[in-house]
């Protein structure tokens, strides 16, 4: 956008009244010519060729809190998501708007479908010209043309292979309207490609709005929603073999991450259009559980089939704080080296409650070079009092020496085994559900996780039952971290008050390690 037609983000922001502001002779910024991301410190007015603006009519302000965050992340491709109704794709339209006046501009916004896509363009012919006198409407070639000749194209992909359709284009900003319609990654991926600017203040960016739900919403929820405490930036990362995305070798950055995400959650309450009459939200109330909690809630949690539907990331996910010395620690471990090795440490609140509060989880990783690892990440924890370990891995194979357990005792990381008895599957997914719900007593969940436990936060509620067994949770899926837990909260000592130092000194060293058992 050009300065031309720019008022600043704060007085709209302080909640004041935007339909009419004077604005005095400014200076022309070399800050702001020489700015390359954009920051919403502007709203969107109607556009003027005047360089002195005496009144500004105000055609479109953001939200407070999610859409104004979106509208002004400078991060290389941000989703936007949540409850149906929180103003996504309004916010998608503004988003493009910023650029209009940059001769070198080139804008792709997409829809899944030509139905789709026609009640974006009708939104646009409604917004559009009262921001940028002269901006054009060319229904042939479905593009925005504004005066600086900025161009911004709407269109549609329904098939993967339509990206060919844009072979040899170039765009600066690429927009996709409800991103989980599209059933797999190939197309936002190759149309990565397809971003390119040659103008030093003119950024690239890609930009997403969708609610959870949908074909696609596995894939998106594993780009974007997994990755990070929500709202948090992250360095972009495969999402097939979750390696971080980097400049390959001979680059003069080589090594370093390509670019950032980030998740920026909507509610329908960040929208007050909407969320005041109370109409909408009864609607969406009234639907089928699933569909209420991503719609209603913008839950990207809830998943058909799932075997613990409690789990709610507003409720079990808390922040980090320090643990208090005199809160009992343990880890938990489920070892796999040709798969995942998942380590869960806990803390015990005095009231019983369980805090998750880190997770390890690495491949192909030797047991003596995972006991390394684990001994490093608690070198500052203080006392540990114990550590459970799948019972397999006491397991001798022939006479091949020391179990990889006592291999992982012999340096010096101790461990106790986990129980293996008839029915201890069931018995620990049952002790899972009462934990997961709140306690009577203190209104708190019996186990909450730290937010950087993202692997773990994403497995839990994914986890689906057994279709054989609806009493258990389904062996073949991406279970390492589940079994862990499962180790741990079976383990877990019963409180006593005894145990409790109110003078928070540490309790006393862990016993000498039985070179069998580990205690």
């Amino acid at each position: 956008m050009s300065r031309n037609v720019r008022t600043q983000l704060e007085a709209y922001a302080s909640g004041q009244n935007m339909q009419k502001r004077r604005s005095s002779k400014r200076k022309k910024s070399k800050k702001l010519e020489q700015e390359q991301k954009p920051t919403l410190t502007n709203t969107i007015v109607e556009g003027v060729e005047k360089p002195t603006i005496e009144e500004q009519n105000i055609v479109f302000a953001p939200n407070k809190g999610p859409q104004t965050e979106f509208l002004a992340a400078s991060e290389r491709e941000v989703l936007y998501g949540g409850s149906a109704g929180g103003g996504k794709s309004f916010a998608m339209l503004a988003d493009p708007l910023r650029y209009m006046g940059h001769p070198q501009f080139s804008g792709l916004l997409l829809r899944h479908t030509t139905e789709e896509l026609r009640e974006l363009i009708f939104k646009s012919q409604e917004l559009y010209p009262k921001v940028w006198k002269g901006i054009k409407w060319y229904e042939r070639k479905m593009q925005w043309v504004a005066p600086s000749g900025a161009r911004l194209w709407m269109s549609y992909l329904d098939r993967d292979e339509d990206v060919m359709r844009y072979q040899g284009l170039a765009f600066s900003w690429i927009g996709f309207d409800e991103l989980t319609q599209w059933g797999s990654s190939f197309a936002w991926n190759y149309m990565r490609s397809r971003l390119r600017s040659t103008a030093p203040d003119l950024p690239i960016f890609m930009r997403a709005t969708t609610n959870p739900g949908g074909i696609g919403h596995h894939w998106v929820k594993k780009m974007f929603i997994d990755q990070a405490p929500y709202g948090n930036a992250f360095d972009a990362t495969d999402i097939e073999t979750g390696e971080i995305l980097k400049y390959p070798a001979g680059h003069r950055k080589a090594g370093k991450s390509l670019f950032k995400r980030r998740f920026i959650p909507a509610r329908l309450s960040d929208n007050p259009y909407l969320a005041e009459s109370g109409d909408y939200e009864a609607m969406l109330l009234s639907l089928p559980e699933q569909q209420r909690r991503q719609l209603l809630e913008g839950d990207w949690d809830i998943k058909e089939g799932a075997a613990f539907t409690e789990f709610n990331r507003d409720i079990h996910v808390v922040e980090p704080y320090s643990i208090p010395n005199n809160w009992v620690k343990f880890r938990a471990c489920d070892y796999g080296y040709g798969s995942y090795s998942g380590v869960v440490w806990f803390a015990v609140s005095p009231a019983e409650q369980l805090v998750v509060y880190r997770e390890l989880y690495v491949s192909k990783v030797l047991a003596t070079d995972l006991a390394d690892m684990v001994l490093d990440l608690e070198s500052g924890d203080g006392n540990m009092k114990y550590g459970v370990l799948d019972s397999s891995l006491w397991h001798k194979r022939g006479d091949t020496g020391p179990s990889l357990a006592e291999q992982m005792i012999i340096r010096g990381c101790r461990w106790r085994p986990s129980d293996r008895s008839k029915g201890s599957r069931v018995s620990g997914k049952n002790e899972l559900h009462r934990r997961l719900q709140v306690d009577e007593f203190t209104e708190e969940p019996r186990l909450v996780f730290f937010n950087n436990c993202v692997n773990l936060i994403s497995q839990i509620p994914a986890i689906p039952l057994d279709k054989k067994n609806p009493e258990d949770v389904d062996t073949k899926s991406e279970d390492h971290l589940y079994d862990a837990l499962r180790y741990g909260i079976m383990s877990r000592p019963r409180f006593s008050i005894f145990d409790y130092d109110p003078m928070g000194t540490p309790t006393s060293s862990m016993p000498i390690a039985d070179t069998t058992f580990g205690y």
